[in-house]
């Protein structure tokens, strides 16, 4: 595993979905001889400063980010995904900025939110970014079947990040995951587009799953 990092994860502080408690998560990461691993929590950095002292302390590289809903066009059409990481100071700062302005100015229904025109190349300057699958608008395009709006979004995505911007694909069991692998796949070859392979994690081990079933429920007001 010393060859793998985690790029997205939430913790316990993305309070929709996951139980991932920061010590527990370090001590994990180092157990498994992983270098460093990325907190990525939705719309907040509110774990930042608990978890870079744990991995420091621990000798791990804390990789700072944050998993953003990104507003899309029509009252019916659900927010998709972007995950911003930190490259440098400059990125940091520029998303504490981002993220600030999605709870002062973009909130829809309580929920945070970014626009895109909020995003040029000063805003975003110093920022990784990933396509967040089949959660962000590329993923999302694909696993529908058009082909050519996916393109679209690639391109808007490329522009913005250049060489920062990265195609995500993983294998977690879901129906239609292998299918959105492939094209996801052909479009980064033909695009020339970097691929990673992320796990989306909401869980450190297989007994807690029912405990992050159950979140997710309170968060949705679901039944289980």
């Amino acid at each position: 595993m010393s060859a793998f990092v985690h790029l997205r994860l939430h913790t316990e502080y993305s309070l929709v979905d996951s139980v991932v408690r920061i010590d527990d998560l370090v001590a994990r990461v180092a157990e498994l001889g992983m270098p460093a691993v990325a907190v990525t929590d939705q719309n907040n950095l509110f774990a930042m400063v608990k978890f870079y002292k744990a991995a420091m302390a621990k000798g791990l590289k804390p990789v700072i980010g944050v998993d953003l809903l990104v507003a899309e066009a029509g009252d019916r059409v659900p927010p998709t995904r972007i995950a911003l990481l930190c490259q440098s100071e400059a990125g940091y700062l520029n998303l504490t900025r981002l993220v600030s302005r999605a709870y002062l100015e973009g909130q829809q229904r309580g929920i945070p939110r970014i626009e895109r025109a909020w995003l040029a190349a000063q805003s975003t300057r110093g920022l990784i970014a990933l396509s967040a699958g089949v959660d962000g608008d590329v993923g999302r395009a694909l696993a529908a079947n058009r082909g050519a709006e996916a393109r679209k979004h690639l391109a808007f995505w490329t522009e913005l990040f250049a060489d920062r911007y990265y195609l995500e694909v993983s294998r977690l069991g879901r129906e239609g995951e292998e299918a959105l692998v492939g094209a996801t796949v052909e479009l980064a070859l033909e695009a020339g587009v970097p691929i990673v392979a992320p796990n989306d994690v909401r869980f450190l081990s297989e007994s807690d799953f029912e405990s992050h079933e159950a979140r997710v429920c309170v968060q949705e007001g679901a039944q289980l």
